[in-house]
């Protein structure tokens, strides 16, 4: 592998380095139940997708 000749400054490491960031998912109302749903994933309290019955869930005894 080739080494680089000289050390690479800060600032150009930093540019580089100015898009690694960490974003905040978006977040929505499930249309069935108000909770808040990841967009396009499955209500994970009443298991609702796109307002139709996605998976079954279980209700607590």
């Amino acid at each position: 592998m080739p080494h680089p000749k000289r050390k690479h400054s800060k600032q150009r490491r930093d540019k580089r380095r100015t898009h690694d960031k960490a974003i905040a998912p978006t977040l929505a109302t499930c249309s069935n139940c108000s909770a808040t749903v990841q967009f396009h994933h499955v209500c994970p309290e009443c298991g609702f997708y796109r307002g139709k019955k996605a998976i079954e869930k279980e209700v607590a005894v």
